[in-house]
């Protein structure tokens, strides 16, 4: 559960997130989000330029059916374990830097396997730090990896990924320790 301050995204006196379907049960929503995310993510996803713009279509194409501001950068603070992530003013600038380095290095093109890890586990961080979303940002996140390593000449093995291996590389992460996400990834590819 995300903390933030009077936050227009959730029913009043309430955490659970407004949505399409009205659902006031946060197990449901769980359930109902986690069942058409899913869902959306077998169907192809929306072409674009690997850039901050198509990261929010692929938001947007995941969760379309769920939240009304599928796709769109959230306009409250969170934090996560009373640890916040950018700050909703910056978040377009941020993203769009660290989505301008990806281009710059190719879109990690041509890489071993080891240094496409690595730093993929880089780009994954920052993303993850930047938070883009008010929810959905983890499903996105690897959404977005999957379609990124494939171009690269990398594709995940998507099969090997264990959940809560990932949950604790991309906490090691935000907290500066890479390693483990770069490890993590590596064994997605190789």
């Amino acid at each position: 559960m995300y903390d933030a301050i009077e936050d227009p995204y959730t029913y009043k006196n309430s955490t659970v997130l407004v949505n399409k379907l009205d659902l006031r049960d946060q197990d449901e929503l769980d359930a109902f989000e986690a069942e058409i995310s899913s869902a959306r993510a077998e169907e192809p996803l929306p072409d674009g330029s690997m850039n901050f713009e198509h990261y929010k279509a692929i938001h947007h194409h995941l969760f379309q059916d769920v939240y009304q501001w599928a796709g769109q950068v959230r306009t409250v603070r969170i934090a996560k374990g009373g640890n916040p992530f950018c700050f909703p003013e910056n978040i377009e600038d941020q993203a769009n830097k660290l989505f301008d380095g990806l281009r710059s290095a190719d879109y990690l093109h041509n890489l071993d396997a080891r240094t496409f890890a690595n730093q993929a586990a880089h780009f994954l961080a920052e993303l993850n730090a930047i938070h883009a979303f008010r929810e959905g940002n983890g499903r996105s996140q690897l959404t977005f990896f999957a379609l990124l390593a494939d171009h690269a000449g990398h594709p995940l093995k998507i099969e090997k990924l264990k959940p809560d291996e990932m949950l604790a590389a991309m906490i090691a992460s935000f907290d500066g320790d890479e390693r483990k996400l770069g490890s993590v990834i590596y064994g997605l590819i190789a």
